[in-house]
């Protein structure tokens, strides 16, 4: 029997988009009819997504109503006035760089932060909300969920909760004012009293809030949000139960995603060249795998410490290659951002990684989200960004170990951080702020 209660989902990443960003809605709506909610998704018709994966389509479930309206986005211009190509993946600028930052590029962060408040696709609010007002007239729904970012999909849900008094439940996959690259945009006091005036009508509309971590959460709160809860990304069991699992001959350092210049490893690689001119063998054993958009500093820094012949660029992978390599390396090397909320950045490849079972080197800060949780499912091990001694004795010491007798999966039960735990926690909440239980 189909469920009884309707959800609306804004959500701009919905299939075919690539990357991380689309699985947070994409697994929500797979599972929420496991718990008696019929998920309604909103996206858009002509996106401009940086990645194309057909494979996700697999996620959609069958029968579900997907309506979609044309939205304007900015990056052909910005493409234009680049010189890139108009079939070219769009790197963050934010995040990722092809080469040092030009004059055109800095200014288009500028005019972005400061013209198109909350983000890019801020022209796609308006219409948004009148097209959805008219629909939910013939078609109601119990509740509206939104995913940011982009934080355009929270604040159309937010204007549409005004315009109908339907419970309203906002997800943050990262914060808004408080996001690490916020201070990146180089935003005028007319501009920042915008942005905070948005995220504190956001907060004092939604009936709920949640949000991917536990530090950012307390964080929310601090500057006015109410009612919070931490939903993780999670894995889907799906992925993983039927995928060999061969492991890898060489000594492997694996990092699947965005390697942005705020993630750049240095004494990591410091660490990697010395132990190449130490122990014998190191340096024909060892492999560094980086598929994903990399930073030419990280490029550069690789160069420097003689480990281009160790290192592997697979650029730009489907997720089922990407979840193959992951599933088969040595070690899961995962940088966090060099930022100042980093304690709350849990990346949602982290719960993938644990699944794989393999042990993961997180690089970040002592007392972060990201250590609590390998800490707790004992799957690796977390070292300080200049942490050498430390970070040269935990590899060699691993290196003697798969040498000897081969580096063992990881062994704790984490079915806690699965999808459909998260996906449980999300439809108890809908149920809360509708006051619609079932029996």
């Amino acid at each position: 029997m189909a469920p009884s209660k309707r959800v609306l989902i804004i959500s701009y990443y919905w299939p075919p988009s690539g990357g991380i960003g689309v699985h947070r809605c994409l697994k929500f709506a797979k599972y929420l009819r496991s718990f008696g909610w019929e998920p309604v998704v909103y996206t858009a018709k002509n996106a401009l997504y940086p990645f194309i994966d057909e494979g996700n389509y697999k996620d959609v479930p069958e029968g579900i109503t997907v309506l979609r309206k044309k939205i304007l986005e900015p990056f052909a211009l910005y493409k234009r006035l680049t010189g890139r190509k108009k079939d070219e993946p769009m790197n963050n600028p934010l995040h990722v760089r092809n080469r040092k930052t030009s004059f055109i590029e800095k200014f288009s962060i500028w005019v972005r932060g400061n013209f198109f408040i909350p983000d890019a696709r801020a022209l796609w609010i308006r219409p948004s909300v009148r097209y959805l007002k008219k629909y939910l007239q013939k078609h109601p729904v119990d509740a509206i969920l939104s995913d940011g970012p982009p934080h355009t999909n929270t604040y159309i849900a937010t204007k549409l909760a005004q315009k109908t008094g339907i419970p309203f439940l906002a997800d943050f996959q990262d914060p808004w004012t408080q996001v690490d690259y916020y201070k990146l945009l180089k935003l005028t006091r007319w501009a920042d009293r915008r942005h905070r005036k948005k995220e504190q009508e956001v907060f004092h509309t939604a009936s709920k809030i949640t949000i991917a971590s536990p530090t950012w959460g307390r964080q929310l709160e601090e500057i006015g949000a109410r009612n919070v809860s931490t939903i993780y990304w999670g894995y889907d069991e799906d992925d993983f139960a039927s995928r060999p699992q061969q492991g890898d001959r060489y000594f492997s350092f694996t990092h699947a995603g965005m390697l942005g210049f705020d993630r750049k490893p240095e004494t990591f690689l410091q660490v990697l060249s010395e132990l190449k001119g130490e122990l014998e063998g190191f340096g024909r054993d060892l492999r560094i795998r980086l598929a994903g958009m990399v930073d030419y500093s990280v490029h550069e820094e690789i160069k420097k410490h003689g480990l281009e012949k160790n290192t592997e660029y697979m650029g730009n992978l489907s997720r089922e290659q990407a979840l193959n390599l992951t599933m088969n390396t040595t070690f899961l090397l995962l940088p966090l951002n060099k930022a100042e909320n980093v304690k709350g950045r849990i990346p949602g490849k982290l719960f993938e990684n644990l699944r794989t079972y393999r042990p993961i080197l997180s690089l970040g800060p002592a007392g972060s989200d990201v250590e609590k949780l390998i800490n707790q499912y004992n799957c690796g091990a977390n070292f300080d960004y200049e942490d050498h001694r430390g970070l040269k004795d935990y590899i060699q010491q691993k290196y003697q170990a798969f040498k000897s007798k081969g580096i063992q999966n990881c062994s704790a039960d984490i079915s806690p951080l699965s999808v459909q735990e998260q996906t449980r926690k999300l439809s108890g909440f809908l149920d809360e702020i509708t006051g619609k239980v079932d029996k």
